[in-house]
């Protein structure tokens, strides 16, 4: 009895094996996801990072065009994606979703100098709008009562280079990242009105029973962080302002 007891206790002071969270990423959604001097960093970087060290698991990042990303989750070679997912129900039927973590708008962003023009959603009838392919944008522009009045094209990336140079009339983005771009980019851009809708983005995780233990435990983690405060620190870090509580 004694010697069953000593191998429970010992079995019980063996630490926890870590898993690997692969966190599938486009590296190029700044400030989110972005790669600078060959390091990828950004708000998702830290922000899962924080979630590794919460539930102490390593986590792999793995870089791909958006576009791929969702394929890749549901063929289970990345277990999360981390870049401004934003939750819809269309989307809620495929995956289990953690809770938000960003709150946010969509917004329209046009040329420099074209913004009183074009000052906000309804004045993109009869104009070409850009999204990034595979984004919940292009969805939110065909749900509008006016949406065959827009040409809408879809880009695996560059976008705002698409619209500062005159190719397409406008694009929309996140209000979050088209500021923070407009901010640090070179090229003429400006925002167009307000955001036209608001938008909450999560951690989708596969609908199965792996995926649905993991979406648990990085929920959980993202409970204590907002808890802590440390998910506001990264953001002020990033954004000057927390975006990760609903206003």
């Amino acid at each position: 009895m004694r010697s069953l007891i000593a191998a429970g206790a010992l079995l019980l002071a063996l630490p926890v094996q870590a898993e690997t969270i692969r966190v599938g990423m486009s590296g190029g959604y700044f400030p989110f996801t972005f790669v600078k001097q060959d390091q990828l960093q950004g708000f998702d970087v830290d922000v899962m990072k924080a979630v590794g060290e919460e539930t102490g698991d390593d986590v792999e990042f793995v870089t791909m065009s958006f576009s791929g990303l969702v394929g890749s989750l549901e063929a289970g070679r990345i277990d999360t994606i981390a870049n401004q997912i934003t939750v819809t129900p269309a989307r809620q039927e495929k995956f289990t979703f953690s809770q938000p973590y960003v709150y946010d708008g969509a917004q329209v962003v046009v040329k420099k100098g074209n913004e009183e023009t074009i000052n906000g959603v309804e004045a993109l009838k009869g104009r070409s709008v850009a999204v990034n392919l595979g984004s919940n944008f292009e969805q939110l522009l065909r749900d509008l009562p006016y949406a065959d009045e827009i040409t809408i094209k879809t880009y695996d990336s560059n976008i705002e280079q698409e619209t500062a140079l005159g190719r397409v009339d406008a694009y929309v983005m996140d209000r979050i990242s088209a500021a923070q771009t407009i901010k640090e980019t070179p090229l003429p851009l400006a925002l167009a009105g307000k955001p036209f809708s608001q938008i909450h983005n999560a951690l989708p995780f596969r609908k199965d029973e792996e995926g649905n233990k993991l979406a648990a435990k990085v929920d959980a983690a993202l409970t204590k962080l907002k808890e802590s405060g440390k998910l506001a620190e990264i953001s002020l870090k990033w954004f000057g302002a927390d975006i990760t509580s609903a206003q």
